[in-house]
């Protein structure tokens, strides 16, 4: 039922979205964490995190484009083509956001999530143990920090050269 909504929701807001295929990854990136109300900066360390900003990035698992979608993944979100960075990032951002609601916020366990699947980390949640899923989250949290204070002396310094 969530994932319906998710769906509609994107798709409703077709009228909204920014130039089209010339429009930058990032630019779908910020577009799409303002639509699911997720971190632009989350977003963006899950993209550098999974493709490095890389649009035709293809894992060893099958997950392909910025956000490495797996194949379940793409068509749960309804992506047609997962290396089109704007329905890759789409579909992306929207599991993210869906993730965050399931785990209640908890960036972690929806980073976690985000790689391994809603699974095992449903069921063990914190308690979930894997070097690479440790290595992962570690990581985007590492990312996100850092592009969050980026955003934080931007705000702080716009708003100094206002007064």
């Amino acid at each position: 039922m969530i994932l319906l909504a998710l769906l509609l929701l994107a798709r409703g807001s077709a009228k909204a979205e920014p130039g089209g295929p010339g429009e930058s990854a990032a630019g779908w990136a910020e577009y799409y964490a303002r639509v699911y109300q997720v971190p632009v900066e989350l977003v963006d360390a899950v993209v550098e995190a999974e493709s490095d900003w890389y649009p035709y990035a293809v894992s060893r698992k099958g997950a392909v484009g910025l956000m490495q979608l797996m194949p379940g993944t793409a068509v749960k979100f309804g992506v047609w083509n997962r290396f089109r960075a704007q329905e890759n990032v789409r579909a992306g951002v929207a599991y993210l956001a869906w993730l965050m609601r399931l785990f209640h916020g908890d960036l972690r366990l929806a980073t976690a999530a985000y790689l391994v699947g809603e699974s095992p980390i449903r069921s063990r949640g914190l308690a979930y143990s894997s070097p690479e899923v440790y290595r992962y989250v570690s990581r985007v949290a590492r990312i996100y920090r850092a592009r969050r204070l980026d955003t934080l002396r931007r705000t702080r310094t716009a708003a100094e050269v206002e007064r």
